[in-house]
């Protein structure tokens, strides 16, 4: 096992145990800080998966977020208060139902997004997904069934089957569960043909392509995807609030989950579990003395951009740059 994989499963590691111990020590506080930088971690994951994997620099990721997150609260909202949703059903409350509903929703909107896209590249490509993340974001203001510009909430956290998802600690362990769960399959994919070819089309397209593979297809799958595992975060991140508003869709979120990428290695498995919790431990403990942390945040980041591209992961791992 390589020294980068033992951190990555350190990270991991790190994360879980801080939640144990926390609940242990009746810290809820300190678990319900430890959910969210899970949360921010599957967010990144996402990213990560079509930036640092496939080279597709995304800065609307944020529309995939908030569409998990509006999809959770609209299908929590419908069954609490028995409202017909579609052909007479009422939503639901059961989170086994909710993240699949939410990687669909997300996933299908990925899939013109990406098209249209790939289309472009560089700053260019930028440019257009966060073109269409504010378009996803005005769309959510001016829709008042749903709260617009207010947000909406709901009353209570949706249900997951064995499990009191209103204790702090058994909510962590479902979010802990599920980052745990989709790191695996980032692991098994990025090692499998299709991430191979993923990695070749990173690097040159056009070696891809007189190799008789075409990119397009690869790349598109690779942002789908990104965008679903994002979606799942954004529900996800909607029951911890119990909370939904456009802010999850605005052009800063996008910013952020950037942040939690490029903070702890862009195309390191476990990059944004390092990043996430790196930025929740800053928001918590600087937010705490000024109302400017996050000048300091950027310090960071610019440090960590101009010494260590390669993140915290690859400072631990002894390789600053990735590659």
């Amino acid at each position: 096992m390589s020294r980068e994989m033992l951190i990555n499963l350190s990270m991991l590691a790190v994360l879980i145990l801080t939640g144990v111990i926390a609940h242990l020590a009746g810290q809820g506080f300190v678990v319900t800080l430890a959910t969210k930088a899970a949360i921010f971690a599957l967010a990144g994951m996402g990213l990560n998966l079509c930036l640092g994997y496939g080279g597709l620099i995304s800065f609307g990721h944020a529309a995939f977020f908030g569409i998990g997150g509006y999809v959770c609260g609209i299908l929590a909202l419908h069954a609490a208060n028995a409202m017909p949703l579609v052909a007479g059903w009422s939503g639901s409350n059961q989170m086994l139902l909710i993240w699949p509903l939410a990687m669909l929703g997300a996933g299908l909107i990925a899939v013109p997004i990406g098209a249209l896209s790939l289309r472009t590249s560089g700053v260019y490509f930028i440019m257009v997904t966060l073109a269409f993340a504010q378009m996803v974001y005005y769309f959510a203001i001016s829709w008042p069934q749903y709260g617009g510009d207010d947000g909406m909430s709901f009353y209570t956290r949706n249900q997951f089957p064995g499990i009191n998802t209103l204790k702090p600690f058994g909510f962590f362990l479902i979010c802990a569960g599920v980052l745990v769960v989709v790191t695996a399959v980032i692991a098994l994919i990025t090692r499998s043909r299709f991430g191979l070819v993923l990695g070749a089309a990173r690097q040159n397209r056009i070696r891809v392509e007189a190799a008789g593979i075409r990119p397009f297809p690869v790349l598109l799958t690779a942002f789908v995807l990104s965008a679903m595992i994002t979606g799942l975060a954004g529900a996800l991140y909607a029951d911890l609030n119990r909370f939904v508003s456009p802010t999850m869709l605005s052009w800063h979120m996008s910013g952020e989950i950037m942040v939690f990428v490029i903070l702890g290695g862009v195309g390191r498995l476990c990059g944004p579990v390092a990043g996430a919790g790196l930025y929740v431990l800053m928001e918590h403990l600087l937010g705490g003395i000024t109302d400017y942390w996050q000048i300091l945040l950027g310090l960071v980041l610019l440090t960590v951009v101009m010494l260590a591209p390669g993140g915290l992961i690859g400072i631990l791992s002894g390789r600053a740059r990735h590659g």
